[in-house]
């Protein structure tokens, strides 16, 4: 019964990342032929790739090739699991799958975002790394694949978007088209971390991606360590993992021979061994069309699809860049249910549909084929408070007017009006009695999602967190583009996290929606549209952490990430504060260590914060100022090397 929970589990978890709409595997096998090849890399490894190609002949077609350490044996004897989408099977293109170097039938050694090496024509030819794999891999398709057209597409979701972004550097010419859809762009801001802070709910993770195979399988190698935290997994993650104690203690019991975890614990800073794992640097003088595809509510990967767009749109002019953002958690728009709901959220029906019958299908299409479509907005973004798509011709945009979000005496938030800076606002936060992430109750999963959109009531009748709302609107707020949060702190103790939250709250006569279970009351919701947290010792570098001075002020800048929402009439417009966000969040002591990882039980104190009122939240435009900022002196010496 536990293996078939594991199994079940980790299906749940690579469905969850790749599966899409299904079409029948009847049509695969009437109108396609299957070949699986172990196409060599430069160094003699040998990559384990599957092929579908067109039984039509009579036409050549484009490549669409997807990369993934999500294991391409699954798409083997036409066991099609449904991506890419029905339309683009039907449309016909050379389907590729390949598992990347040291997973599942593939030869090598894996490494979580192995480090990019620049020039694909200058290195020596043992110098590998996921852009010169894709180069390889590519130039052996066109030239040993029979009926194709010399033009190859790529596409994928999560860490197969994270290829999609690697095989954009030092391209092969081939390649006219790359969709990196959720792609994780750096590990240090992307899904095991949140601007330095450890997600402490992505621990079960560890193990799919933590342990070396010992030959070619086509099954998990890695279901026994799965086993160490699901053999009787726990109802309650903030239970469990509040009972566990320090981080150490899970070193001790599940991961001390898990050698990604084990870089973690040893990095816990931003330092050479995160920096040459930020692709950023090298997403330079791109020529090709490229479409990053995100959602607004993606807990694992919400900073790489903007940030690698914006680095794109900053890097190379002669790339045709776009970029599509809709109302779907981590791969939602591959999926389509009917109604597109984020948890208690209704946005509309038939979403994913459209981005890929619409948006996707045409963007190859047009590319690949030379199909004539209409030409795609540089933005094409969907409103979450109005639930609409929306085009713009830049993003973030300027024509929306940005709003400065100011905090006033008995949690009042004020709009572009001026405050009392002198004020001060506090909670004491205590690291034993944290400020749960949700308002559900859940057990252990390997990556949190409903949280992105969830009613915040719980975490707002809370003492250890401050409140801020506004009036009731009299007109509609449109919020467009990057948040910044600029606070001014003290405290009792020598660390803390900063968590910031944007929230919407609707009126008390809303109605309730169909899909939610009765005890889910959207009068007075308190919907979380946008928040992030700030590990508090990285103020003034990432790279450098620097304990706090007990009672002096200092200033706490840091992107929330991006947003379009509507805050339509008769809403309020929130903020929260707070040090603590469990276990989404692992625990910050409050006392400053060399190494949260190594912190003991009782180095995690209670700490007095204070909030002041010359702080404010910036919402929308471009916010160019105050935090640092690691892409940009990264990308300044990649440059220059």
């Amino acid at each position: 019964m536990r293996i078939r929970r594991i199994t079940f589990l980790l299906f749940l978890f690579i469905v969850s990342v790749s599966c899409g709409q299904e079409i029948d595997t009847l049509y695969l096998k009437k109108n396609y032929d299957l070949k699986e090849y172990r196409i060599p890399m430069r160094d003699g490894v040998e990559l384990f790739t599957v092929v579908y190609t067109p039984k039509d002949t009579s036409k050549k077609y484009p490549i669409l090739l997807n990369r993934t350490c999500y294991n391409a044996s699954k798409y083997t004897n036409y066991e099609y699991k449904g991506y890419p989408s029905k339309y683009l099977v039907e449309d016909g293109y050379i389907l590729v799958f390949q598992d990347v170097r040291g997973r599942y039938m593939s030869g090598g050694t894996f490494d979580n975002m192995r480090p990019n090496i620049p020039g694909n024509n200058r290195r020596n030819k043992k110098d590998i790394d996921e852009s010169s794999d894709t180069y390889d891999t590519i130039d052996w398709l066109v030239k040993n694949i029979k009926g194709n057209n010399g033009k190859v597409g790529m596409y994928g979701i999560s860490y197969p978007g994270h290829y999609t972004a690697a095989g954009m550097i030092d391209a092969h010419p081939a390649l006219k088209a790359s969709s990196p859809q959720a792609p994780i762009a750096d590990f240090f801001f992307d899904d095991f971390h949140h601007q330095g802070a450890f997600l402490q709910s992505y621990t079960a993770a560890f193990a799919v991606f933590g342990y070396q195979k010992d030959g070619l399988t086509r099954d998990p190698w890695y279901r026994d360590e799965l086993m160490r935290l699901y053999a009787d997994p726990a109802p309650d993650a903030y239970d469990f993992f509040l009972r566990m104690g320090p981080l150490k203690n899970i070193t001790k019991k599940y991961h001390h021979d898990n050698f990604f975890w084990n870089q973690v614990v040893e990095h816990p800073n931003y330092d050479e061994f995160w920096q040459k794992r930020n692709i950023l640097p090298h997403l330079t003088d791109i020529d090709h069309a490229v479409m990053t595809v995100g959602g607004w509510f993606d807990a694992e990967d919400l900073y790489g699809p903007l940030n690698i767009y914006k680095t794109v749109e900053a890097t190379s002019p002669k790339a045709n860049n776009t970029i599509v953002m809709g109302p779907w958690d981590h791969g939602g728009w591959a999926r389509e249910k009917g109604k597109t709901v984020h948890n208690h959220i209704y946005f509309g029906d038939s979403i994913s549909t459209f981005f890929l019958r619409e948006i996707e299908r045409n963007f190859f299409a047009h590319h690949l084929k030379g199909k004539e479509v209409e030409p795609l907005p540089e933005a094409y973004m969907f409103d979450t408070g109005s639930k609409e798509w929306k085009t713009f011709d830049e993003w973030p945009p300027k024509h929306i007017e940005p709003l400065s979000l100011r905090f006033g005496k008995n949690g009042t938030l004020k709009i572009n009006e001026a405050v009392d800076e002198n004020t001060f606002f506090e909670y004491t936060s205590d690291p034993n009695k944290p400020v749960p992430y949700t308002s559900q109750t859940e057990g252990l999963t390997f990556t949190p999602r409903k949280y992105m959109s969830d009613d915040q009531r719980h975490a707002s009748r809370r003492p250890d967190v401050l409140t801020f709302e506004t009036q009731p609107l009299q007109e509609p707020r449109v919020v467009a583009g990057e948040i910044m949060a600029k606070l001014k702190v003290a405290m009792t103790g020598t660390d803390a996290d900063f968590v910031v939250k944007l929230i919407d709250v609707y009126p008390y006569d809303h109605e309730n929606y169909d899909h939610n279970p009765d005890n889910i009351v959207m009068g007075g919701y308190q919907q979380l549209v946008r928040a992030e947290v700030f590990r508090g010792r990285f103020r003034n570098s990432f790279e450098k952490p620097e304990p706090f001075v007990p009672g002096e002020v200092s200033e706490i800048n840091f992107r929330l990430q991006d947003v379009l929402h509507t805050f339509k009439k008769g809403h309020r417009i929130m903020i929260q504060i707070h040090s603590t966000w469990f276990p989404y969040i692992d625990r910050n002591p409050q006392k400053y260590v060399e190494n949260i990882y190594k912190a003991n039980e009782e180095d995690f104190i209670k700490s007095t914060i204070k909030v002041f009122g010359s702080s404010s939240v910036e919402v929308g435009g471009t916010q160019d100022c105050c935090a640092p900022e690691p892409f940009r002196s990264a990308n300044e010496n990649a440059i220059k090397d």
